[in-house]
């Protein structure tokens, strides 16, 4: 009984000396100045992207037409040839939007990659200088992991993070903190 008892009070000593605190790393990004440089380099990859990919569609509504037109007069053998080739190039236009898209995620997870570094080195200062020991992160498939939190004003530590960052954070901040 003494020795549960002993153990009970451990384990509440322990929990009332841990500290929570979580942060909007989209939030945190979003205030970054880098953030618009990012938007925009990733933006003009995309578009470099997506004019390769309209360039060989046309390419290939162009050999459709011209198919469909002169189908009627063609032999058998070359419309059967033409069908072949108009197809592989469907199916070629296909893959390359399938590694458009592959590229585009790689990009922007290069783009991001210094950015979230900096924003981490950032919520470990933060979790030291502050004595958090556990920090939470909102931006999990879009909802919190946190289930409860007292004071969630003060466990916010989003706006910790953007002035160790020497970022003024604006008015506007979606997570709620100070």
């Amino acid at each position: 009984m003494i020795g549960a008892i002993a153990l009970i009070f451990g384990v509440q000593a322990q929990a009332q000396a841990q500290k929570f605190g979580f942060v909007s790393t989209e939030y945190v990004l979003s205030q970054m100045p880098e953030s618009k440089s990012i938007q925009s380099e990733l933006q003009a990859y995309q578009r470099q992207l997506t004019n390769k990919i309209q360039a060989t569609m046309q390419g290939f509504q162009t050999q459709l037409d011209a198919y469909q037109k002169g189908a009627a007069t063609m032999t058998e053998d070359a419309r059967a040839a033409k069908e072949r080739e108009l197809q592989e190039l469907q199916t070629q236009i296909q893959q390359d939007q399938q590694e458009a898209q592959t590229n585009l995620q790689r990009k922007e997870a290069e783009l991001l990659q210094p950015a979230l570094d900096k924003i981490q080195e950032a919520i470990n200062a933060v979790a030291k200088e502050n004595s958090y020991t556990h920090v939470f992160s909102l931006d999990i498939a879009g909802n919190p992991i946190l289930l409860y939190v007292e004071n969630q004003d003060e466990a916010d530590i989003s706006d910790l993070v953007l002035k160790q960052m020497g970022i003024t954070p604006t008015e506007a901040n979606s997570t709620g903190s100070n």
